[in-house]
């Protein structure tokens, strides 16, 4: 461009800047091209007359941000002191039915894995070959009877000839010895009546107790002896159950001192420690103690109306033998661990982070009791612990400690 078009063009936009000044409406109109043309009367500008954008304000040095983290205080509480330890389940009761006498089983009277209470019919064998041996005792019986009395008339006739001397001393003491004899007789027809009558009744085989039924071991038609080992079936009480456990042999005293005291808890879970089953009570403690395990075992009962526990299965068990009356307690989540010990962050009124040593006397999967380290009301970090050192600011959330 020459000098007399760049000398018009710089006069177009002082003009069009004036009258965007005293004519708005017209100003609107022609702002665009004014705009136009002073965009390219900067790009003929020389370089060292262009305007170049401003350097931006150095920004100012900050530190890092607070670490988000939960927070829960430091308080007194009373907590229960536990023995944690492995169990088996185990049927209160377990009762193998065999066969009493010999015969062929004509009935079953349950299915498998069926609820029986005591007296329920089981099976029956069949019963004719002892129905009449009965018979048979009774009638022997009769018999006797009627011998017995044909014996006591002929002793009175005795005793009238003896009076009269008709009769020796010596037939009147033989028929007298007739009828005693006659008498055991039938004492004993009555005791063979009563044996009979029991080897009718085993004929018919009832539950003794209540409880759920196994697999059936014996079938319609078979014979079965009172001398076979295997039976007709297992009954299994599970209403109530117990639990088989043990504890170290150092833990016999304050266990003997809690069942003395009452019946302590007991509490079961899976063998993953995932899932409570029930809860119970300590019955039982060994008489003895195990010298090889260097443990005692335990029993525990429980009502498992849900059936929830079954024999055989493994569990872990929790007793509780006693109470931490008034313990400074935490957070199990707030207690770390490191190469020197026992820490926790505890923040302070400056929402600050502070490492603490601590002591911790008892603990479980929730709680921990500490023995120094920390006051009451201390505010301990329960999760973001792993992102803070000595002295990081923190910035506490409200919403994860709404319930603290």
């Amino acid at each position: 461009m020459s000098v007399r078009g760049f000398v018009w063009t710089a006069a177009l936009i002082v003009a069009a800047a004036l009258y965007s000044v005293y004519a708005p409406e017209a100003s609107e109109k022609w702002a665009p091209a004014a705009g136009v043309y002073a965009r390219k009367l900067h790009d003929l500008l020389p370089d060292g007359l262009k305007q170049r954008p401003a350097a931006p304000a150095p920004a100012e040095a900050k530190g890092p941000p607070p670490a988000l983290v939960s927070v829960a205080p430091a308080k007194r509480a009373d907590y229960p002191l536990y023995l944690e330890g492995l169990g088996q389940v185990q049927a209160f009761n377990t009762v193998t039915v065999r066969p009493r006498v010999d015969g062929q089983v004509v009935k079953i009277g349950f299915t498998e894995g069926q609820m029986v209470k005591a007296g329920d019919l089981i099976a029956q064998i069949d019963p004719r070959p002892y129905q009449a041996a009965l018979d048979q005792s009774k009638a022997k019986k009769t018999q006797d009877e009627a011998n017995l009395a044909n014996a006591k008339l002929d002793l009175q006739r005795d005793v009238t000839l003896a009076k009269q001397s008709f009769a020796t001393q010596q037939q009147l003491d033989t028929q007298n010895a007739l009828v005693s004899q006659l008498i055991a007789q039938i004492a004993a027809d009555a005791a063979s009546i009563d044996a009979a009558a029991v080897q009718l009744d085993y004929t018919t085989i009832r539950a003794p107790i209540s409880g759920r039924t196994g697999f059936r071991l014996v079938d319609e038609g078979n014979i079965v002896s009172a001398a076979q080992q295997t039976g007709i079936v297992t009954i299994a009480q599970l209403q109530p159950i117990s639990v088989v456990f043990s504890a170290p042999e150092n833990d016999v005293t304050p266990i003997n001192a809690a069942l003395a005291g009452g019946t302590p808890e007991v509490q079961v879970k899976n063998s993953d420690d995932s899932k409570i089953l029930a809860s119970g009570r300590l019955t039982l403690t060994d008489n003895q103690v195990d010298v090889n395990a260097g443990s005692i075992r335990l029993k525990a009962e429980f009502e498992n109306k849900d059936d929830a526990l079954w024999p055989g299965l493994a569990v872990s068990t929790r007793l509780t033998i006693g109470v931490l009356k008034n313990a400074l307690v935490v957070p199990e989540t707030a207690v770390q661990r490191s190469a020197n010990g026992l820490f926790v962050f505890v923040v302070d009124d400056q929402n600050r982070a502070a490492m603490r040593p601590i002591v911790v006397s008892h603990e479980d999967e929730d709680q921990a009791v500490i023995d120094k380290g920390v006051n009451e009301g201390d505010r301990v970090v329960t999760v973001g612990q792993y992102v803070l050192q000595p002295g990081s600011p923190v910035a506490i959330d409200t919403a994860a400690n709404t319930g603290s």
